[in-house]
């Protein structure tokens, strides 16, 4: 099957940090792919602005290689590569200055769609705002991509949204989430709320916990300082762990509408209960035996920071007050150096209430298993009899659905996640990209949470690179008599 392509309307789209580490993976490479699926009109202009001095020939130089980097060949021929670099411009822009703007006012049109991606330090925002309005070039209706960081704590998030509602409203603005993007998100809602068959279930009557895991084998090495101010509770639990826990935790929407969706939300955020210190497992990574090319550098190394106190993994219990969840315990995991880059939800359903086949070994728990990545997918795992003639032995079995084998050959159909953002950005569709109170409410939960072991002098557990993270993580399970999945590819 090949996912049908929906047309937009012709746009100028201006990538501020055109040059960026971001930009070269994700966005460019994106758009040339939403260029190859003939979504993207004609007429339609791509504008790369940072501060190095560069003509359009440069930039579309430095994207081609871009584009050779980050994509299989089987993507590119010479021809199309040539006609998406036509759409491509190039300007210099000093984001504090003036330099740059009037050019950028002349080139960007305002008889078509209008979307300016902020790919740059959340410190910028403010200043190309401001001069995108003074010197005439967002329209009333131009869109604007942020993002994350939405600040670092309640106070500097309202900071931002406070700097951005100065020139543009709420209903211009797009916090991307990249993984709100991703094929299995969105397709959890159409699980959830176009199929009967789950909806009864989705509850705490029937789920006995979910399990969210965000597992990464990278450390930190290269970005150790900025990471060090962060830590992966604001990194990754405050905004991506939160929006999937949403996600699975909301109540229906009274129509698939950005508003209505993100109302759902937000209550599930307000309902979140105060987590306990009992309840949280904070690790860092620690070095590997550096006798040879083997060896690897521990966190506080790759931090430079030896007295540091930063997780680079956090698992936490969370209970929501609600009466759909009360007494369902949502257990979240994410971290750095672990054994596999898996990202998953669990739905882990009760037991049956009476098994008519006694202690049968083998018996597993039905499990609705949400795989993000590597192999995005869905699997449901159910108990059937055992092939053959030995009576009524029990095996699990699973209901595997793998979006590459159900929407294209080898996956290469699937739009990654940045390619369908962008073009919700184009339609104006702000259902996955998150709002300003959503932002806020999520860091209201947070802070908390931090300030309590900041007070505590909490420091981090030791786990060693390539395990599933600190043991008293496992405890945090094993103590409510349930287990983490294994973390694999």
């Amino acid at each position: 099957m090949v996912s049908r392509v929906i047309p937009v309307d012709p746009f100028d789209l201006v990538v501020f940090g055109g040059t960026g580490d971001l930009a070269r993976r994700k966005i460019l490479p994106g758009l040339y792919r939403r260029y190859l699926a003939g979504q993207i009109p004609e007429t339609s202009r791509i504008v790369g602005a940072a501060r190095g001095e560069m003509d359009d020939a440069g930039f579309r130089s430095f994207v081609a290689d871009a584009l050779g980097e980050f994509l299989p060949g089987s993507t590119r021929d010479g021809e199309t590569v040539g006609k998406f670099l036509a759409h491509l411009h190039y300007v210099p822009v000093d984001a504090k200055g003036e330099g740059g703007w009037p050019d950028l006012a002349r080139l960007v049109r305002h008889d078509v769609v209008q979307a300016f991606y902020f790919s740059v330090a959340p410190a910028l925002f403010g200043d190309l705002a401001e001069r995108l309005h003074r010197f005439g070039i967002a329209g009333p209706e131009a869109r604007i991509v942020v993002e994350k960081p939405f600040g670092r704590d309640l106070e500097s998030a309202r900071a931002l949204n406070a700097t951005l509602a100065e020139h543009f409203h709420e209903s211009q603005i797009y916090r991307i989430d990249h993984y709100l993007g991703k094929e299995t998100v969105q397709n959890l809602m159409a699980v959830r709320f176009a199929n009967i068959l789950f909806e009864p279930l989705w509850n705490a009557r029937h789920v006995d916990h979910v399990q969210i895991t965000v597992a990464e084998t990278v450390g930190v090495g290269g970005r150790g300082a900025y990471y060090d101010k962060s830590g992966a509770m604001r990194d990754m639990v405050q905004n991506h762990l939160m929006q999937l826990l949403c996600l699975i935790a909301m109540e229906p929407p009274y129509r698939f509408d950005p508003d209505a969706v993100r109302d759902e939300k937000l209550k599930v955020i307000h309902a979140l209960q105060p987590v306990p210190a009992e309840d949280i497992v904070r690790g860092q990574y620690r070095g590997s035996a550096r006798k040879g090319p083997g060896g690897e550098p521990s966190y506080v190394e790759d931090a430079e920071n030896p007295a540091s106190r930063t997780e680079s993994y956090i698992a936490m219990k969370v209970q929501i007050a609600n009466w759909r969840w009360k007494g369902t315990p949502f257990y979240l995991r994410t971290g750095k150096k672990l054994r596999a880059r898996a990202s998953e939800i669990a739905i882990v359903f009760k037991e049956v209430p009476h098994s008519i086949f006694g202690d049968e070994e083998g018996w597993r728990e039905n499990v609705l298993s949400i795989r993000l990545q590597p192999n995005e997918g869905m699997t449901l795992s159910v108990m059937i009899k055992e092939p053959g003639p030995g009576g009524m032995r029990l095996t699990e079995v699973p209901l595997d659905m793998s979006f590459a084998e159900a929407l294209g050959e080898d996956g290469s159909d699937i739009p990654d996640a940045y390619e369908r953002l962008i073009m919700d950005v184009i339609r104006g569709n702000q259902t996955l990209f998150m709002r300003g109170d959503e932002v806020e409410a999520a860091w209201a939960w947070t802070d908390p949470i931090i300030a309590g072991w900041e007070a505590r002098g909490d420091r981090p557990k030791g786990y060693d690179p390539g395990s599933s993270g600190p043991e008293d993580a496992l405890m945090l399970l094993h103590r409510d008599g349930r287990r983490w999945r294994e973390i694999r590819e």
